[in-house]
Order: C-alpha cells, then sequence, then structure tokens
C-alpha cells in the first residue's frame, strides 16, 4: 500500500506541481515587461554639449535676448561667459560691473540655459593681471551673485591668473603653486559647495593639492576642495603636450580619465601641432578617455569644420556629456490602494561623460481621466550612471494618498534647484524614441497602472 501512494504522488506531481519549477526560474513578474528602443536623435540636454563663447569687457553690454533665445534650435544648452575685469586691476567691482553679472545671469536663466564662468584681466598675452588681494575682493564682491545664481552656473573654471585667465604666467608673481593655491581655494570658499570649479592643467591641480592620486569613489561628490575641482584644456585634440597642457601625457590622461569619473572635464580645440592631425578616431578616442562633457563651438573653427566634414561632428554632438537612455523595466500592472509599488527601471548611459550635478528623480503617475499628476520621489543617484554602464532604479515606494483610478507612468529626471525644478528645459530629456514630453519635462515609461482595491 505505502508503494502504490508513493507511486501516486510521484505521478501526480509530475503532472501538476511546479513549485521547484517555480523556485528555480524567475517568476514573470520579475522579468523585465517592458523594453526600450534607442535613440540616435540629437536633441539638448542640460549641462552637457556644445557650448558658445560669450566674451565682455569691463562694464560691457548684457547678453543678447535674441541670441541665447536662438541657442535651443542648435541643441545648444551652455553658454561660457568669460568677464575681462581690465577696469578693476586696482579697485573694487563697480556697482555698473556687479549688476551686468546679475543682467546675464537673469537673462541665461529666462533662457533655458545654464553657464561656465571665467574672470580674468587681460586677454593680450603680454597683458597684466592684478594682485592677489585685489582678487580675493573681487570674489568677495562676487560672492552674493554666485549664492543667488547658483542654480544656473554649470561650472566655474579657475580664471584670474595671467592672460585669459589660463595661468600659464602672472605679472604679479601669481603662477607659483602657492599662490594658485590661495586664488583657488579662496574661490572654492566664495562659491556653494555644489558648484565645481575646473583648473587649466592636471599638474596644476596635484600641486595645489600634493597628491597625483585621482579622486576616489569615497570622496567624490563631498565639499572637501579636492572633490570640487575638475579639468579644462583649451588646447584640446592638438597633438603632443596640446601647448604645455600636459607634461607626462598618458600617465596625466589616465588620471583625467579617473577624475572624470566625478569630476568634469571641458574646454576647447586648438590650432595641431607638429602635423597632428585631430581625426574623427583621434576625437572620438580623447573624448571617450577623458570623458569630455562640454567643447566650445567658437574655436577651432578649422578642427570642427573638419569633423563636420568627415561626418563625425553629429556623433560628437550627440555624446558629449551624458546620454542616458531606457533599456528596460519590471513594473506591475495593477497596485492596491495605498501601497507599495515595486519599480525596477534599467538606465543605460551612452555619452563620454557621467551626470555632475546631482538631480531630483521621481517616478510620475498621470491620471487618464483627470490629467491630475502625482510625483514621487525615488531615491536614486543618477550621478552613479557612468559611461558605458547601467544603473538600475530598484525601489518600492508609497503610493498613499493617490486616488484609485488609471495612471499613466513618467521618469522625471530634475534640477534640484526650486526654481527650476518645474522647468522642462532643465529636466534630463532620456535617449528613446517617442518618449520625451517636451511641454512638461516627463519621460513616458510606456507603462499604465491601475490603482484600486484588488
Amino acid at each position: 500500500m505505502l508503494t502504490v501512494l508513493a507511486l501516486h504522488f510521484l505521478l501526480g506531481c509530475f503532472s501538476g506541481c511546479s513549485g521547484s519549477k517555480e523556485e528555480s526560474d524567475p517568476t514573470p513578474e520579475t522579468k523585465p515587461n517592458i523594453t526600450y528602443a534607442a535613440s540616435n536623435e540629437i536633441f539638448p540636454n542640460p549641462e552637457r554639449g556644445f557650448m558658445r563663447l560669450f566674451s565682455v569687457y569691463s562694464e560691457g553690454a548684457p547678453l543678447n535676448v535674441t541670441t541665447l533665445g536662438s541657442l535651443k534650435n542648435n541643441n545648444i544648452t551652455l553658454v561660457h561667459r568669460v568677464y575681462y575685469l581690465e577696469k578693476f586691476k586696482d579697485a573694487p567691482l563697480s556697482a555698473a560691473q556687479l549688476t551686468l553679472f546679475q543682467t546675464d545671469m537673469d537673462l541665461i536663466r529666462q533662457a533655458g540655459l545654464k553657464c561656465v564662468l571665467r574672470f580674468a584681466y587681460t586677454d593680450q598675452m603680454n597683458g597684466t593681471d592684478a594682485p592677489l588681494a585685489i582678487i580675493e575682493q573681487h570674489l568677495d564682491q562676487l560672492k552674493p551673485a554666485f549664492e543667488a545664481n547658483k542654480d544656473i552656473i554649470a561650472f566655474v573654471q579657475a580664471g584670474f591668473i595671467g592672460a585669459w585667465g589660463e595661468w600659464h604666467g602672472s605679472t604679479n608673481g601669481l603662477n607659483t603653486t602657492e599662490n594658485e593655491r590661495k586664488v583657488l581655494f579662496k574661490l572654492l570658499d566664495v562659491l556653494p559647495t555644489e558648484l565645481m570649479v575646473q583648473v587649466r592643467t592636471p599638474t596644476k591641480k596635484q600641486q595645489i593639492f600634493g597628491t597625483t592620486t585621482p579622486l576616489s569613489q569615497a570622496m567624490a561628490y563631498s565639499a572637501e576642495k579636492i572633490a570640487r575641482v575638475g579639468h579644462h584644456n583649451d588646447c584640446f585634440m592638438s597633438g603632443g603636450t596640446n601647448y604645455g597642457t600636459y607634461t607626462n601625457i598618458q600617465p596625466e590622461k589616465n588620471y583625467i580619465s579617473n577624475e572624470a569619473l566625478y569630476v568634469p572635464t571641458g574646454g576647447e580645440t586648438c590650432p595641431p601641432q607638429n602635423g597632428y592631425n585631430p581625426t574623427c578616431p583621434e576625437g572620438r578616442t580623447e573624448m571617450q578617455l577623458l570623458k569630455w562633457t562640454y567643447l566650445n563651438l567658437d574655436y577651432y573653427q578649422p578642427t570642427l569644420n573638419a569633423w563636420r566634414n568627415s561626418g563625425c561632428f553629429d556623433e560628437f554632438q550627440r555624446n558629449l556629456g551624458y546620454r542616458l537612455a531606457l533599456v528596460d523595466a519590471t513594473l506591475a500592472t495593477q497596485v492596491g490602494l495605498n501601497q507599495a509599488y515595486q519599480v525596477k527601471i534599467n538606465l543605460t548611459n551612452k555619452g563620454y561623460a557621467p551626470v555632475y550635478k546631482q538631480k531630483n528623480t521621481f517616478l510620475v503617475l498621470r491620471n487618464k481621466a483627470s490629467g491630475a499628476l502625482h510625483q514621487v520621489p525615488l531615491p536614486v543617484d543618477v550621478r552613479a550612471c557612468k559611461p558605458g554602464t547601467n544603473l538600475t532604479i530598484d525601489q518600492s515606494v508609497s503610493l498613499t494618498g493617490i486616488p484609485a483610478g488609471n495612471y499613466d507612468l513618467y521618469l522625471k529626471i530634475a534640477d534640484r534647484a526650486e526654481a527650476l525644478q518645474n522647468r522642462p528645459e532643465y529636466s534630463i530629456r532620456l535617449a528613446n524614441p517617442q518618449t520625451w514630453e517636451a511641454e512638461t519635462g516627463l519621460n513616458n515609461l510606456k507603462h499604465q497602472v491601475t490603482i484600486g482595491n484588488l
């Protein structure tokens, strides 16, 4: 009898038991139920891409509203504003100069752009800069303006020292490690801690901080000064040492490559030296290695035109900086009223660089009947999505307070500043076809969920 019962149990399991199979294979709910195509479209995103240069002399004309308004049509979100303070080498900044700065910031914000800032005292190689005490005085004067406009400042270049503020000479003896440290540290002190500063060569940062070890993940994004200093190269793609940008070329490029996981690199091209040819493959290799996030569109034109003629200009415009895209998602179609909802979304970064600014990320539910929007914060840091890698958002979020109904789901990656958080031009657009809503700054997850009594 026992033998018969055992055989009966085994036969029953072969025909109907599935417990062991469910343990070894994922259930349908754990597999991505949505996959997303990638897009090759060129479009603007904050704090990255080609930028336009606008220099101005002391108490000069503010930025042009029409010009700024046209930049987005060319997929440009960054302007490089360089202020020459030649009238103030021995005097405090005037009220007119400070007003010029604020007027420019207001216009940049109005246009939905951000800026890379630099200050200098001369644009002539044989020109003169200002003494340290004057620089410190000017920075103290600018401190309130930096705080008031930190939301639309992308990055700040160290500037102030030498011609063009590029740190390769000084008529006031500022091109020493000690004085460069004083200028850099003063700049970091007057800037809000969330703003990063870029220095002209990798050795400058190494000498100032006394280490050749790249910034570590443990210290990244902290308020420590070393964690807030990136790199700009104004003779990029010129061959050799890039006009003295490098002294020990490959080790210093590797140093920047590792640093640029956490701090930004950018700049402009320069006339090639010694027969160097900045071809498309060369440009691609350098931008990928150095995690290039922005590039001046105004100089050096022969190199930029060569890329246009060779067919890689669009590629570079597409991939400068970050380029986040949806890969797939696992999202339930039903959830109980006031219950938690499991969100699992995979993103990838197809760009040359990561996101450097911290963002606020939300799951957004739009009621299909009323159109009402409900934003649910997602505790994720998209800066962790490094070039060529994926980032998984895997969170259980509360839907408490959201009424029963049918909802479309969206992902919003917004600016952290309260004044910009609901401005769509400051939200990150994902590189997927037919997902972006320009009027809202939302990325459509192509999924619906019903909230109700289960």
